[in-house]
Formats: structure tokens, sequence, C-alpha cells
């Protein structure tokens, strides 16, 4: 079922099953009042997780909630530790309210960028009642099932020189390397990624965000896991640069359905991994 969110923009689904999928960065809203500050609104869009809500509309059939923000992450990154600190110290990102994409291109105009008292304010209006959502989606599930897991879904374009070197994997699993879930349920999600045709590395580039390091808590019944697709794996990505005229791609159910087969089985897997009685 769908329940009420608590904001218009926030979507929360409330399945019975003992598993969460969190989307920070589905979003493409920007309030006016911000847009109109900024360099370009394809800028300000151009690194959303193009389609992922669309690529895991199957979680409502194995009844796992789901946590949403219609919220673009130009606005508010709502992966990105709220205190302003690099998850990825010594590599480049971006920061908690974005000022530059991903490739570096400049998001506001000069003066135009927001300083602290409004970042302060995105927080409060935007980044906390997400995080209140998943805490006590959290929560209830935990009163249903001894074990859940929370699987934070992600997509990038899959060359971002400033990011990483080369071509990006189509499965990046973050863990924390190791802290966030049970070697078990890694291990499970690491072998059917590899029984297809995709790539796949662990804690490599992308170990975790915010939400998978702060809900991660496999002694207290909580195990998380973020998984960041490279979009060519359920889009048809340009292989060149992308630009306004080819950027989103459209979406296309027959190219996202070999990558949502192995999607559907990991979840499943993920299931499963919580519904065994553990000491």
């Amino acid at each position: 079922m769908v329940a009420a969110a608590p904001a218009s923009w926030l979507t929360l689904r409330q399945g019975s099953g003992p598993l969460l999928l969190c989307m920070p960065h589905t979003g493409t809203t920007i309030p006016p009042e911000i847009e109109s500050r900024l360099v370009s609104p394809w800028l300000a869009r151009k690194d959303t997780d193009w389609w992922i809500e669309q690529l895991y509309a199957f979680g409502a059939d194995l009844d796992a909630s789901v946590v949403r923000t219609g919220i673009s992450r130009t606005v508010i990154d709502c992966n990105r530790d709220p205190s302003g600190a690099s998850l990825y110290p010594g590599q480049a990102t971006t920061e908690l309210c974005p000022t530059t994409t991903f490739d570096g291109e400049l998001l506001y105009r000069t003066g135009a960028a927001p300083e602290a008292a409004e970042i302060e304010a995105r927080r409060e209006a935007y980044f906390e009642p997400y995080h209140r959502a998943i805490a006590q989606e959290l929560a209830r599930l935990r009163a249903l099932h001894p074990l859940i897991v929370l699987y934070d879904c992600h997509s990038i374009r899959s060359k971002i020189p400033r990011l990483f070197t080369g071509t990006l994997p189509h499965f990046n699993i973050g863990t924390f390397a190791g802290a966030s879930c049970a070697p078990e349920l890694t291990a499970r999600v690491e072998q059917l990624c590899d029984r297809g045709p995709f790539s796949r590395v662990t804690n490599g580039r992308f170990k975790g965000g915010y939400t998978t390091r702060h809900y991660g808590r496999p002694g207290e019944g909580v195990h998380a896991l973020q998984m960041e697709l490279a979009c060519r794996g359920y889009l048809r990505e340009p292989q060149g640069e992308v630009d306004v005229s080819n950027w989103p791609c459209p979406w296309d159910d027959a190219v996202a359905a070999p990558m949502r087969v192995l999607l559907q089985q990991l979840l499943a897997a993920c299931l499963a991994f919580a519904a065994v009685p553990r000491p």
C-alpha cells in the first residue's frame, strides 16, 4: 500500500516484507526560487538517477517498502553526510547541496550558490523528512521482522572521468567495506551478479553513501547495501558526451528487461536472507 507521506514530494510505500528500497536521487523537482539562480535546468538534472523508480517498480510485487524523494539532488543530496563531511576523502565528489555537476560544471550563476543558512534550511525542509521517513519505516518493519534489508537504489553514467577512471562496472555493490551488512548477504548478491552477462565490483569506487553507512547495523538486525548501476546496463546510454539532445534517454522496457530480471533475483535473495532465522 502507498501510505500518506509527510510531504507531497515524498513517496512512502509501506509493504509487509522485510525489505526497504530507498531512492534518494530519482527526483527532478527544483523549487522556482532555486531554479531561477541556476545556470541551466538541464545541467541541474543531469546527474539524476534516471528511471530507477521504473526499473525497480516490481518491488511492489515483492511487498517491499519504498521511500523516494521527488526533490532533485541539486536542491539537496539525501545520500550525503548532513554535516558536510566527505564520504570519500581525497576523491572528487559533490556536496550536500551541490554547486557543480559530476563533471565539474558550475550549477549556479555567479554569486548565487547557497550559503550556510540556506543549506541548513534545505536540510531541515528536505533531508530531515526523507531520513525521518526511512527511520520510521525501519522501526515499523523491525517490529514485524527480526531482520530486515535496506537496499539503496542508485545509478550513474558509465564514464565520468572526474569521478573514476575508465568504464564503471555494471553492478557496484557498496557495503561500507563490509560494515553495513553480513558477509553472507554480500556473497549472495555477488554470486547472482556474476552469473549474468554484466560486470561487477564490490566496495570499489562506490562503497555506500550516508544511507548505507548510517542505517546498516547488522548486529541490530538491519543489513544495508547500496547498489550503484551503470546506466548502460538498463538504458541506451550515449557512448560519447551527453547533452541536452540525448540525455536523459527515454525509458525502454525491452532494453531494461535483462538487468531487471537479475535485479528481481537480487531482491528475492535479500528477502530470502531476511527470512532465515538466526541465533
